[in-house]
């Protein structure tokens, strides 16, 4: 709980950080203002959302406490890992599912299946939130974090346009198999009436996506641990 209402301390101070949050909320906006938002513009906004929001506020919470020395004390403090870097995630996971629901309405997206589409969400936060806090851990300062989380934010914010790149050339063909446009084929499967077992497929490709994340959060995080 400490560890969670000092990171709505530092979120509130930081203006860059906030401006971040207004992104995907105003690209929804256009969007909706330009003509008929198609389940690709949906998945656009909500992939921006997760690379924006819950990647990149992830990765300067981090970077932050690593810059001030505070994530040292935290480190030695007789909190666990998980306590630690869960309360360090508790603040972007709730900013991230807000500015979601918040867009949705926005662009008036209403999936046909709900539950099934909040599992996907809830899983590819997990995901975002690994990838965040990893490249938290691996960079020294706010400034560097926000440089290195650039390239995942292109990646996953705008991943369909890759997409498109791979239909044209096969070797890229493992693009598809990116969380951002798992999610996306888990939507448009939803809207066919996709059996349960195939969507499950995606939702697979996802939580794994997570899991080999969050693994790799605590290897460096131990290692850190063990170096200070």
């Amino acid at each position: 709980m400490a560890i969670f209402q000092k990171d709505v301390k530092d979120v509130s101070r930081n203006v860059f950080v906030g401006t971040t949050l207004l992104v995907p909320v105003l690209m929804a906006i256009v969007y909706k203002n330009i003509g008929e938002v198609t389940l690709e513009i949906h998945y656009t906004v909500i992939n921006l959302t997760f690379s924006s929001v819950a990647a990149f506020v992830q990765c300067t919470l981090i970077a932050e406490e690593k810059e001030k020395n505070t994530l040292r004390s935290l480190m030695l403090s007789p909190a666990s890992t998980l306590e630690i870097l869960g309360g360090k995630s508790i603040l972007t996971a709730l900013i991230t599912l807000f500015t979601i629901v918040v867009s949705a309405v926005i662009t008036d997206y209403a999936p046909s299946h709900p539950f099934i589409i909040i599992i996907g969400l809830l899983v590819s936060c997990l995901f975002y939130l690994a990838l965040g806090t990893l490249l938290g851990l691996m960079t020294s300062s706010v400034m560097e974090a926000s440089v290195a989380v650039l390239p995942v934010m292109f990646l996953f914010g705008f991943g369909t346009l890759l997409q498109q790149i791979s239909d044209k050339y096969p070797l890229l063909s493992i693009v598809d198999y990116l969380p951002n446009l798992q999610l996306l084929e888990l939507a448009k499967k939803v809207e066919n009436g996709t059996s349960f077992s195939s969507l499950s497929i995606n939702l697979i490709v996802i939580l794994m996506a997570g899991i080999l994340s969050s693994a790799l959060v605590f290897m460096i995080y131990q290692k850190r641990t063990l170096k200070d």
